[in-house]
């Protein structure tokens, strides 16, 4: 079986729900268009438009400590910034993440859903062509399926892929054959892509992401099976290209 996208993700706010699409434009030297392009900071320090560097990720809202938000549905409009957010089916609030008064909506939201979890006001974040990557790289990530059943076969219980929050699932591979890209160029569609490193996985994998049940130890499956605690693999775009559901993926000779 020739190696496919099976499905195709973005994250427009770090930490809350994913989009699926159909095809993405990629860029040179960047990620997924609006993937991670706003972030909820609860940190001590602040974080600065007008000069952004990266931050780790505990500066932010996030699955790995606020599994809470995993019951949350969310929707982001690239053409209005627009982002809609549902629990239960039901529409809880709504704001615009370019001005300030829906940024406030925003913010206040989420600082009445997270209670007492939070120690600091939330307060929406961005800047112009920075990506709230979990490491200082825009970056596009990759989960073979395979690996996940693999890990499936562990844990002798079911691991939904969207616990790794990547952006592209790869169906066609061997279990853990994605770890062989390290330092190869990948052809996806008509984008070629370098790969970088493995993900080392944390506890957001623990969350459903369905429920938000804190309901496997995802990282201690992995380090007691395969003697590490990763799962998918990190690749900077090198040339740029549509990819779509189905394209192959083929890594370059060399």
């Amino acid at each position: 079986m020739e190696p496919s996208v099976a499905s195709i993700h973005r994250y427009p706010v770090k930490g809350l729900s994913p989009e699926p699409l159909a095809r993405v434009e990629l860029s040179p030297g960047e990620g997924l268009p609006h993937d991670r392009r706003y972030a909820l900071h609860v940190g001590a320090g602040g974080f600065d438009p007008a000069a952004p560097a990266w931050m780790a990720k505990t500066n932010f809202l996030m699955l790995m400590r606020d599994e809470r938000l995993a019951r949350l549905r969310t929707r982001f409009d690239p053409a209005t910034a627009v982002l809609s957010i549902e629990r239960d089916g039901k529409q809880v609030a709504r704001g615009n993440l370019e001005e300030p008064a829906g940024r406030v909506v925003l913010e206040q939201f989420f600082a009445a859903y997270m209670g007492d979890a939070l120690r600091r006001q939330p307060r929406v974040v961005s800047a112009p062509g920075h990506m709230f990557s979990d490491v200082a790289a825009r970056v596009v990530s990759i989960v073979g399926l395979a690996s996940v059943r693999d890990l499936e076969g562990v844990m002798r219980a079911p691991v939904d892929p969207l616990r790794f929050r990547a952006n592209l699932h790869v169906e066609g591979l061997a279990p853990w054959a994605e770890f062989e890209w390290i330092g190869r160029e990948v052809a996806i569609g008509s984008a070629r892509l370098r790969v970088t490193k493995r993900i080392r996985r944390c506890a957001a994998t623990d969350v459903d992401p369905s429920s938000g049940a804190r309901d496997l130890n995802v990282p201690l499956a992995l380090r007691q099976a395969y003697g590490h605690a990763d799962c998918g693999v990190y690749a900077e775009v090198l040339s740029g290209g549509t990819i779509s559901l189905g394209d192959a993926l083929a890594r370059q000779a060399g």
